[in-house]
C-alpha cells in the first residue's frame, strides 16, 4: 500500500490498483471493463483469454473483502459496452451480487457504458473532490486513460497525481494502458508522481526530467 495526498485529503493506493479512501470509507476503481473478450468477439476483433471479467471480479471481492468498505465506487466503463452488462456470466452475476450486498455500489458512467449497477451518476462531488470518468476541472479523480509509467525498463499499471488531477489505473484485466511520460498525460498531469502497481508499489516522477529519471 502506499498513502497519497492529494488535495488535503489521505488517500490509501492499493497494489491491486484500487483506491481506498479512509475518511469516506470508500473503495474507488476504474475502468474494469467487464465483457471486453465477448466485445471483441462479438465485433471481430482480436480474440483474449475468455476468463478475464472472471478474474476482475474475483479481484474485486478480496479488495471489498479485505477493506470492508461502506461505499464501492466505479469512475466508469465498469463494463466494456452497453451489451456487456446484459450478457454478464451467471458466475460474474453472482460475485457481482456477493458485493452489492456487502456495501452501497456507486456507479459513475463511463464513456464505454453509460449504465451500471446501483445508482449510475455522470459525476459526484465528495467533500473537495470530483468524482468523474475523464479529468475536467480538479480536483478530480478518475479513470479513462489505463495509464502505466515505467521504472527499470518495465511497465507497470500506475496512479498519476498532480496537482489537479489523480488518475486511476484500470482495473481490469487485459486492459492496456497509456504512457504516463506520452504528451497526452504529461500536458494532463504536470509535473507530479506515479504510483505504480504490484509488490513494493514504487514511485516515480512525472512532468519535467520524470523520462531520464525513469531509466
Amino acid at each position: 500500500m502506499r498513502e497519497i495526498t492529494f488535495a488535503e485529503q489521505r488517500l490509501i493506493a492499493q497494489p491491486s490498483g484500487a483506491l481506498y479512501w479512509p475518511g469516506e470509507d470508500a473503495l474507488i476503481v476504474a475502468d474494469l471493463h467487464l465483457g471486453k473478450s465477448e466485445r471483441m468477439a462479438r465485433r471481430g476483433g482480436a480474440l483474449l483469454p475468455p476468463f478475464e471479467s472472471l478474474d476482475t471480479v474475483i479481484r474485486l471481492e478480496a479488495e471489498v473483502l479485505r477493506l470492508r468498505p461502506s461505499r464501492l465506487i466505479s469512475l466508469g466503463d465498469a463494463f466494456d459496452d452497453d451489451a456487456a452488462a446484459g450478457e454478464i456470466a451467471p458466475e460474474i452475476a453472482g460475485r457481482l451480487t456477493r458485493i452489492a450486498a456487502q456495501t452501497e455500489l456507486l456507479w459513475i458512467a463511463g464513456n464505454h457504458d453509460p449504465i451500471g449497477l446501483g445508482q449510475t451518476v455522470e459525476e459526484t462531488q465528495i467533500g473537495p473532490l470530483t468524482l468523474r470518468h475523464i479529468a475536467d476541472t480538479g480536483p478530480d479523480l478518475s479513470g479513462h486513460y489505463h495509464p502505466k509509467a515505467t521504472i527499470a525498463r518495465r511497465s507497470h499499471r500506475a496512479f498519476l497525481v498532480g496537482r489537479d488531477h489523480l488518475i486511476l489505473p484500470a482495473f481490469g484485466t487485459y486492459t492496456g494502458g497509456l504512457d504516463c511520460d506520452g504528451p497526452e498525460l504529461s500536458s494532463l498531469v504536470g509535473a507530479g508522481i506515479a504510483v505504480l502497481t504490484g509488490p513494493g508499489m514504487p514511485v516515480r516522477p512525472i512532468g519535467q526530467s520524470a523520462l531520464r529519471q525513469s531509466r
